[in-house]
């Protein structure tokens, strides 16, 4: 009897929708993603629901990972505790070896009840991706080692106690990441069990200093800046001040905001040459025809979009995350539109197998679209949160926004958008008069969402409602 098949699933760190060749993005080079797209169904209408604080990967891939939305997460997404059954703990309580390699922000105890095997497990935040600090693999779960005197010479080069077992030194974290991948292929082919592999890679999060042969494929001074680049934000929104407003001059200079963008473009493309390399390395075991491979990324990210450097919004740039699915069963060279939250690929992904789908799961199966099916009424709409300061819905049609930092009218923003005539969210309608039922409307969406999602129930989900 044939196995069940492996399960690939690649997620990487900031790294926005529109970042792959092959769906639109001519400036950018990704052969390996342009392959991947190819050969399996690219969901363009993939989001994130938001997030619950500025680290917007930590509830993000929490939500990935017990397949909850965020106002059922635990902690801000910072521990999955055990009623909330994990993606890789659910598929190894059903006999597959489960494999976690890379970033992971979301508590050792997860963790350790999660995987059967591990290498270059990085419990940290942010780092250099030159030496990156890693944990090896413990089969007892206690991930309690420590390095005194540490210099973190990207923050502050203080000397520090960090939470590792060893360093990496003068080995990009990409290409770190992708050796032991390897490794870890090889050693699982071909056996008894099938595989589910989590490999949580770094970029293109900042720092990005990635090697100088694909910082040179791009030349600053012939980037386009996006249609929606603005010198300053709109609001007086609090995360203006988080670090990674900080990452550029304010108001923001069109060089410099060209310069970060090809860096942003050659930290992908560095990533994208590391996943060929891993791609052809599952070709060369044999398993890649029984290999579902998931590609998506934890959450977007602004290049002076809005005037942003950041995630911590709900704009098209920070919320719209790639998600390509290719394997055995799955339609190939397929562009699908249909919303879908990253939280809705735990089930899938178990239906798809024949997994029982734990009861904490929230997330929906679009098994069907895997087909090639187009699933226009898979959902009709998103609902999309930012802390306890934003909240919006989007359709086909329109996007509401509405910002709330205080009681006072001008801690008060709302913002309507018509994505298909302005998908690039530069024209607010909300002041017009011909738009005031639609706006009406889509508030009501909001209050419809709010009550379904149980926000009120959450202690910071309350106090959007409060100021509403």
């Amino acid at each position: 009897m044939n196995k069940r098949p492996n399960v690939l699933f690649i997620v990487t760190d900031d790294q926005r929708w529109d970042t792959i060749h092959a769906l639109g993005n001519d400036e950018i080079i990704t052969p390996n993603l342009d392959r991947l797209t190819y050969e399996g169904c690219a969901f363009t209408g993939a989001h994130i629901a938001g997030g619950t604080c500025g680290a917007v990967c930590m509830p993000s891939r929490a939500m990935i990972l017990s397949g909850r939305n965020p106002f059922h997460l635990e902690e801000l997404g910072g521990n999955i505790p055990p009623e909330h059954k994990t993606m890789p703990e659910t598929f190894k309580n059903n006999g597959y070896e489960t494999i976690g390699l890379g970033k992971w922000h979301n508590g050792c105890p997860a963790y350790a009840r999660s995987f059967t095997q591990g290498e270059k497990i990085f419990f940290g935040g942010m780092w250099d991706h030159w030496n990156v600090p890693t944990s090896r693999f413990d089969p007892t779960g206690a991930y309690d080692n420590v390095i005194n005197f540490v210099v973190d010479f990207y923050k502050d080069n203080h000397p520090q106690e960090v939470h590792c077992d060893e360093f990496s030194p003068g080995k990009h974290s990409s290409t770190l990441l992708t050796d032991s991948a390897i490794e870890m292929l090889r050693k699982n082919a071909g056996g008894d069990k099938p595989f589910f592999m989590y490999l949580a890679y770094l970029a293109p999060h900042d720092p990005r200093t990635m090697p100088d042969e694909f910082r040179k494929m791009y030349d600053p001074e012939k980037i386009k800046l996006p249609p929606n680049f603005r010198k300053t934000i709109e609001t007086n929104y609090p995360l203006m001040v988080h670090r990674d407003e900080h990452l550029a001059a304010y108001p923001r200079d069109e060089k410099e905001i060209k310069r970060h963008i090809a860096e942003y473009f050659a930290m992908i493309t560095h990533l994208d040459f590391e996943i060929g390399r891993l791609l052809d390395a599952l070709d060369e075991t044999g398993e890649r025809d029984n290999t579902i491979i998931v590609f998506t990324g934890d959450n977007g990210l602004a290049t002076g979009q809005h005037g942003w450097l950041g995630k911590e919004d709900i704009y098209e740039h920070s919320v719209r995350v790639p998600l390509i699915m290719s394997g055995p069963g799955i339609a190939k060279n397929v562009r699908n539109e249909a919303f879908v939250y990253l939280f809705d690929i735990f089930p899938t992904l178990c239906e798809k197998i024949g997994i029982e789908i734990p009861d904490s799961v929230d997330g929906r199966s679009f098994l069907p679209l895997l087909d090639g099916c187009h699933g226009e009424n898979f959902r009709d709409d998103l609902y999309l949160i930012f802390d306890e300061f934003v909240r919006g819905v989007k359709d086909g049609q329109y996007k509401l926004i509405e910002y709330r930092n205080g009681d006072k009218k001008e801690d008060a923003w709302t913002f309507l958008y018509d994505l298909k005539n302005d998908p690039w969210e530069t024209e607010n309608l909300a002041e017009k008069e011909e738009y005031k039922e639609t706006l009406k409307q889509y508030r009501q969406a909001i209050l419809t969402h709010r009550d379904s999602w149980e926000e009120q129930k959450h202690p910071w989900g309350k106090v959007f409602w409060e100021r509403f």
